[in-house]
């Protein structure tokens, strides 16, 4: 008599959607908490996914700790760009930001604080907000993107007060010096520049692509990611994701990522956080060992 043999059970819809999803995910953008225990992740389907880094990092971290809190949707495209102030969550996507409190979106059913656009040329512009940039002695938030120049935003006003432009190509990624009034835009024409918010004039200008140690040719001149601790800068996008000392413009660390990053973060001065083309965020840590990475 022959053993029946079992059948594999085909998956169902929502199973076989969510795994194309995580196929062709791309994460753009990361902002931590104002209490630092949390990680928000936002992807090119509009979601925003919350992580419990105090879990993730825990001695007794188990699978399940890697995976979000609370995932929901907060735009109707990508979700290019986030940062935290000290209560809310601000998202940007094509051509608006918007602020979530941090409180309530652990909770489901997460909705809207309120939403702001930029002004542009014509009405019919729409371009994608690629950055945002919290700038505290000013109560200031800058954004950039596809229109090639930095907006500044009154956080308490809501209006939109200067516009530094120099850029050639649509801008990436931005970061502040916190010990000088400076800020750091990329942006696709290959370059970090830095802007003196005093003067409102660009100051310094790194090529990023033209350092033998990082250039990659084949990947293109962009710089999609960007931060910074005061005297340290770390970039990528065409060219290696590469440590680099600002003062005297040289690169220093070459991280071992083949694939183009999308965005890296300072975390408590030894966990960097980088995330590109797939649904996971590598976690390096004393500036150099990837230790793990969080997955959506």
């Amino acid at each position: 008599m022959e053993r029946a043999v079992p059948l594999a059970v085909p998956l169902g819809q929502t199973e076989v959607f969510q795994a194309l999803q995580r196929l062709h995910m791309t994460i753009f953008s990361q902002s931590v908490s104002p209490c630092g225990k949390f990680l928000a992740a936002g992807n090119n389907y509009g979601q925003i996914a919350i992580f419990s880094l105090s879990a993730a990092l825990s001695s007794e971290a188990k699978e399940e700790s890697k995976r979000p809190v609370v995932t929901f949707q907060a735009h109707d495209g990508p979700v290019y760009s986030m940062v935290s102030t000290d209560r809310h969550l601000l998202s940007a996507g094509d051509g608006e930001v918007k602020a979530w409190l941090w409180a309530e979106m652990l909770k489901k059913g997460c909705k809207e604080l309120w939403h702001r656009q930029p002004p542009y040329r014509t009405s019919l512009e729409v371009p994608e907000i690629n950055a945002l940039l919290l700038v505290p002695k000013e109560n200031s938030l800058i954004l950039a993107g596809g229109d090639c120049q930095l907006h500044t935003m009154d956080l308490e006003t809501g209006t939109f007060t200067r516009v530094l432009r120099g850029h050639t190509d649509y801008i990436h990624c931005l970061a502040l010096r916190e010990r000088s009034p400076e800020v750091l835009s990329g942006g696709e024409d290959g370059a970090v520049r830095l802007w003196d918010l005093r003067t409102a004039k660009e100051v310094q200008t790194i090529e990023v692509y033209k350092h033998e140690e990082c250039s990659r040719p084949h990947n293109g001149r962009w710089i999609g990611c960007l931060a910074t601790d005061s005297d340290w800068m770390v970039c990528g996008g065409g060219p290696a994701l590469t440590l680099w000392h600002l003062r005297s413009s040289t690169p220093t660390t070459v991280f071992p990522i083949r694939a183009p990053q999308k965005h890296v973060t300072f975390y408590q001065d030894l966990v960097l956080t980088a995330a590109g083309n797939s649904c996971r965020v590598d976690v390096f840590t004393n500036l150099g060992y990837r230790a793990f990475s969080l997955s959506f």
